[in-house]
């Protein structure tokens, strides 16, 4: 007989989650690396080995890990996902610091 889990029962050792990183953002652990950004890696086409060539400090585990993750929590890292891609969205949350230049001097 096969029980389902529910993906909050699964364990996913190599992914936490810290208030003070990436703003609580699920990321790879001991790490700044977000969970999203291999995923979007690997919605562009990028095999597990393509993205390893790409980001060389990772290990298999930890990107085989972060693709687990992903799909027990797929809308939480679609959303993500949608809000940092959305450039309306982060000029709101992050406006620039730097003023355009004036081109309209004489």
């Amino acid at each position: 007989m096969h029980t389902q889990l529910a993906s909050s029962d699964v364990i996913h050792p190599y992914i936490e989650r810290r208030p003070d990183v990436q703003g609580g953002r699920p990321v790879v652990k001991g790490s700044r690396f977000p969970v999203s950004s291999i995923v979007q890696s690997y919605r562009r086409g990028l095999s597990v080995e393509d993205i390893l060539r790409e980001f060389p400090h990772l290990h298999p585990a930890e990107v085989y890990d972060a693709l687990s993750y992903y799909h027990d929590h797929r809308a939480a890292i679609d959303q993500e996902i949608v809000a940092l891609t959305d450039l309306q969205h982060v000029m709101q949350q992050y406006p620039p610091t730097i003023a355009p230049a004036n081109h309209d001097r004489h």
